[in-house]
């Protein structure tokens, strides 16, 4: 009889094992990620976390609304929009009216810092396709829908 593809593969880790495996390299990765130099044009600006995010989306997503930033966002139009007026008035960000409809604003990045912000999030970008490519889009899903369910975990109030 011959063997198919996954009877020859590793199971894995048992659960408790996989938790210990995860609990040691979280604090490595959270530790290289932060090591991650920001580009010098952009070091002036005092970026926090929540700026990343919010760029990442305009980045790959390109212009956005602020309401529509908000739903990416998982956060209140309300702080959307004052994430935006603080990148805006460092010149980060550009706001202009939408044609289609003239009281809302379109946001997007400025093109001075276009290409800082895509190098520096590129690099992520680069590890995050490195680690999924091998991956079919059903473990791609899993994977993300796993780190999900942790991040949720980990907002949730202890009893």
């Amino acid at each position: 009889m011959q063997n198919t593809h996954e009877e020859d593969e590793d199971p894995g880790p048992e659960l408790d094992e996989a938790v210990r495996t995860l609990l040691l390299l979280m604090p490595r990765t959270v530790a290289r990620v932060k090591r991650v130099r920001v580009p010098e044009d952009l070091q002036s600006l005092t970026l926090a976390p929540r700026h990343l995010s919010l760029l990442a989306h305009l980045l790959f997503d390109g212009p956005l609304s602020v309401n529509e930033l908000a739903a990416e966002l998982e956060v209140a139009p309300t702080t959307a929009s004052l994430m935006v007026g603080d990148l805006a008035k460092k010149g980060v960000l550009e706001r202009v009216e939408d044609p289609a409809d003239r009281r809302r604003k379109i946001v997007s990045i400025s093109e001075r810092y276009r290409a800082a912000i895509d190098g520096w999030l590129g690099r992520s970008a680069d590890a995050w396709r490195a680690a999924l490519a091998p991956l079919d889009a059903r473990e791609r899903r899993m994977f993300i829908e796993t780190l999900a369910a942790y991040e949720h975990g980990l907002t949730e109030p202890l009893e």
